[in-house]
């Protein structure tokens, strides 16, 4: 009897060392599996587009460049499970089971849309998966008490306070602002947190007011907003409101100093469908092609960096989608995404999603997209905006100064005058 019992306790001690190797990950794992119900189709498919191909393009760096990721011991390579969610939050909740239940990944990337990721947060929740954040700018995602939920793009209360800076400094007599939303979480935290910074500068809110989801007509409201003289407008929500929000101004003939449309107008399928319409107006954007963000920027400040650069990532990103074209925010800030998690399996040596989450939490480091940095609630707080402008068809960085790759056209040059051929050139 007792060599029996002396048996059945060796025997457990394998059975517990084995279990201990296995979910630890560090030792088991012959490759790591980023799980995402991305949008390549549906209202969100530009956007879904970019951030595929940011995350195909560091994860193609992460694999041939920086050899895999270091886990106990070895290089362990990524491998990007992704499936069309179509933009719907019905399609999001059942991908991310399937993604965690059947196709056993590591960690989820949240798709695009502060909506889409809300609605996915409780999936990973339940299951304990860490859930990483690319596209979900509204602060209520960080105050409903997730554990797993990590940003890497900024909040949206942000979003519009650089332009309003911009604005006070260059013209101290445009004092009266309108704003115009979409109705939707994120459009709505960008309005309130706009809305908070202008009268802290000292605006005038002449106009505010959202509009529905796929509105297809703006009119009454752009003739309302006009009626209220501003001097410069602010507002949006996505790429197709946005699209008409400028269209219509152009129709009803409102000229202001600026206009600055979020999500919509950083995208470059925002020229393609208006031409020279385009011209002049602005949007705030997390990334921009020319961000002197770099490895030596890194060690000016005391951060960490991790690679590739920014031409190494736009080589990277035309050739995970096929196209000649500059990535946008969406891309960059999806593909950053990819690095952090790395970084954090590295400082965790764990797959664990609890223990890849501290890691993720004491992180501060700078990449191609700018700084790292989140709060305890898992928002991102280390990364800052700059604002774009449409210029003779190309996005100029006009904001923050230190960042600027030209100066700002200011004022816009007015609808007539763009519908003649004239270029927002400074």
């Amino acid at each position: 009897m007792k060599k029996a019992g002396t048996l059945f306790k060796i025997t457990t001690l394998f059975t517990f060392l084995g279990l201990f190797v296995f979910s630890s990950g560090a030792h088991a794992a012959s490759k790591i599996v980023i799980g995402h119900p991305a949008c390549l189709s549906g209202k969100y498919a530009k956007a879904g587009e970019q951030a595929v191909g940011g995350i195909k393009a560091c994860v193609n760096w992460v694999n041939k460049v920086y050899g895999g990721v270091s886990l106990g011991g070895k290089k362990i390579p990524l491998v990007y499970k992704y499936y069309d969610c179509e933009s719907k939050k019905e399609a999001v909740t059942s991908l991310i089971a399937r993604l965690i239940s059947s196709d056993r990944v590591n960690v989820v990337f949240a798709p695009y849309s502060s909506g889409l990721t809300l609605r996915g947060a409780p999936v990973a929740e339940s299951r304990k998966m860490l859930y990483m954040d690319h596209g979900g700018a509204n602060n209520k995602i960080f105050r409903q008490g997730f554990r797993y939920v990590v940003q890497t793009i900024g909040p949206a209360t942000r979003y519009h306070e650089g332009t309003l800076d911009m604005i006070k400094k260059i013209d101290p007599s445009a004092k009266k602002v309108a704003l115009a939303y979409e109705d939707s979480e994120f459009a709505k935290m960008v309005m309130f947190g706009a809305e908070v910074h202008a009268k802290k500068l000292g605006l005038n809110v002449v106009f505010k007011r959202t509009y529905p989801k796929g509105v297809t007509d703006l009119t009454p409201l752009l003739s309302a907003m006009k009626a209220a003289r501003p001097d410069f407008v602010l507002g949006g929500g996505h790429f197709e409101d946005g699209q008409l929000f400028s269209r219509q101004m152009a129709d009803l003939d409102i000229d202001v100093k600026a206009l600055s449309l979020i999500a919509a107008a950083t995208l470059p399928a925002f020229y393609e469908a208006l031409g020279s319409l385009a011209e002049g107006v602005m949007g705030p954007s997390h990334w921009e092609y020319g961000v002197k963000y770099s490895e030596a920027e890194a060690k000016k400040v005391g951060l960490p960096w991790i690679g590739p650069s920014q031409d190494e990532f736009v080589a990277l990103f035309k050739k995970a989608v096929g196209k000649n074209i500059i990535p946008d925010y969406h891309a960059a800030e999806a593909g950053a995404q990819v690095l952090a998690y790395v970084l954090a399996v590295e400082k965790s040596n764990s797959l664990n999603s609890d223990k890849v989450r501290v890691a993720l939490g004491d992180l501060k480091f700078m990449s191609f997209y700018g700084g790292w940095d989140v709060d305890d609630t898992g928002m991102q707080v280390g990364h800052s905006m700059v604002d774009v402008q449409w210029q003779a068809a190309k996005r100029v960085i006009v904001w923050p100064e230190e960042a600027q790759t030209g100066k700002l056209c200011y004022p816009m040059p007015t609808f007539k005058e763009k519908a003649k051929g004239k270029l927002a050139v400074p």
